[in-house]
Formats: structure tokens, C-alpha cells, sequence
């Protein structure tokens, strides 16, 4: 009696396993595995107005949000199943590599050093580096007009630091845990400049129109991708695959121009999908 329990217990044990294999859909720990329970863990920004940004109501919204929401329907998860977490530029990488989110949505620039930690799929904007600055100040012409000023940016990101090595060696560099805390900053007169992608900046711009505004010279060409946990080539191919529809079928432009357009932003052309 006790061995036929024993195999039954066993037999049970197994459909399970078969069941749970089948209904994740890829190998455990990869993205088509989470996606197929039906729910993500998606990175996003919580304070770049026209990208990453949590409204007073606690509703998200930004070209990122719906990026990210276009993918993961194509990957079988509707929003209401998404669980949205902060993805601040120093933890992008750990939120990753730790398993805390499945993708990462966050203005996040395609770099051969991220490349190390993490995987990019796309990518799916380009943009370049550019400086905001107050609008009563007319000294400030480009990065090499940044020598004796102070210049702000956060933690994790290569912006500012290659101002200085390649523009202007004399600039004091400035750190503030958030993009909101330079303009804060730069509002005050603390710093006299912020540098990121132009349009990060162009959102904080539209918000203060009669104080800041943006040089509007681009200094770099630079992309931004879909931060993916390392070794999925699977999940990578199919975030490729979902941003390819969202560029063919125009809901690209759509969004972009819904949420970045009202800044005077001028959009780009939808980027080519790299193949992986």
C-alpha cells in the first residue's frame, strides 16, 4: 500500500512539473518563462515627464511606460499585470543581474560597457547628449563654453564625465541622486548646467518654460534599448520581434509624438531593430 502511494505521490509530482514547464513557455529564470505565468516586473522611470513618470494619482505614463506595455502584450501580459519599480541610473544594472525586474525601460543608453552586465534589445529611440541651462544665461553655449561652471548629472551615467574629458577640462562636476534634484539645483543657481539625452531634457524644459531652456546642440549619437537580464537570446529575439511591430504598425509614432511632442521636441525617425 505504502509504494503505491509512494508512485502515485510521485506520478502527481511529475504531471506537475510537466504542467508548469509547459505553461512557462521557456527555461526557468528566462523572460518567456515569467511572461508565460502571465505577470512582469518591468523598470521604468518614476520622474522624466514625457518618459518614465509617476502622476500624482500613482498612475505611469511616458513613452517608456507605453514601450513597455506594447512588448509585454505581445509577450501575453496585459498591463494590469505589470508591476512597475523604479529603475534609478545607479541600480539599473543590479535590478537586472539580482532578478528584481524582468526588463528594464528606462532611458536606459546602449553602451559596450552596460554590455558586460547586460543584454539590450532593440534599440528603439535615438538622441543625443545636450545641455539645459537657465534661460537669463546666455553664457552658455555648448559643452565648451563649460569651463569654470558647474555642471550636473546623477550617479552611473558617462554624460558629464565625457563633457569634461573631451570638452572642457575645467568644469566642476556635480552629483545629485536624481535628474529632478539637478533642475532643482540649476533652478537655484546651485549648478549652471544639467547634461543627459536631449530628450530627458526637453521634457524638464516644457515644464519651465519662462525659467530653462535647452542649447539645442547635440554632442553625441546614442540609442536607447531594452536592458535585459544576460543569456536569454530567446527573450532577447522576441522583444525584437514586438518592437519591430510597434514601429511597423505606427503605434511608435503615435506615442511619441502624444507624449513627447507637446515639448517641441523634434522626434527622430524610428531606429533600425539590430539583429542579435
Amino acid at each position: 500500500m505504502r509504494r503505491r502511494g509512494l508512485v502515485r505521490i510521485t506520478a502527481v509530482l511529475a504531471a506537475l512539473t510537466f504542467v508548469a514547464a509547459c505553461g512557462s513557455k521557456g527555461p526557468a529564470g528566462s523572460l518567456s518563462a515569467d511572461a508565460g505565468q502571465g505577470h512582469l516586473t518591468i523598470g521604468i522611470r518614476f520622474d522624466q515627464p514625457g518618459l518614465g513618470e509617476r502622476t500624482l494619482n500613482g498612475e505611469f505614463k511616458g513613452f517608456d511606460v507605453d514601450v513597455a506595455k506594447y512588448v509585454a502584450n505581445e509577450l501575453g501580459v496585459s498591463p494590469e499585470n505589470i508591476t512597475w519599480k523604479e529603475a534609478q541610473p545607479t541600480y539599473r544594472e543590479t535590478l537586472l543581474t539580482s532578478a528584481k525586474v524582468d526588463m528594464v525601460v528606462a532611458a536606459y543608453t546602449i553602451s559596450d560597457e552596460r554590455k558586460k552586465l547586460v543584454d539590450f534589445a532593440g534599440p528603439y529611440f535615438t538622441l543625443g547628449q545636450d545641455l539645459l541651462v537657465r534661460l537669463d544665461d546666455p553664457s552658455i553655449t555648448g559643452p565648451q563654453s563649460l569651463n569654470g561652471k558647474k555642471l550636473c548629472t546623477v550617479p552611473n551615467t558617462t554624460s558629464a564625465q565625457a563633457v569634461k574629458d573631451k570638452f572642457a577640462h575645467e568644469v566642476a562636476l556635480v552629483e545629485y541622486p536624481r535628474y529632478t534634484d539637478c533642475i532643482t539645483a540649476l533652478l537655484a543657481g546651485i549648478v549652471d548646467a544639467v547634461t543627459t539625452g536631449d530628450v530627458i531634457l526637453a521634457g524638464y524644459a516644457a515644464q519651465n518654460p519662462e525659467l530653462l531652456r535647452i542649447v539645442g546642440k547635440p554632442f553625441t549619437n546614442d540609442a536607447y534599448g531594452i536592458g535585459l537580464r544576460k543569456g536569454d537570446p530567446d527573450g532577447m529575439a522576441k522583444v525584437d520581434a514586438a518592437l519591430r511591430k510597434m514601429i511597423t504598425s505606427g503605434a511608435w509614432r503615435a506615442s511619441a509624438q502624444a507624449n513627447l511632442g507637446a515639448s517641441g521636441y523634434q522626434l527622430p525617425s524610428p531606429p533600425a531593430i539590430t539583429e542579435h
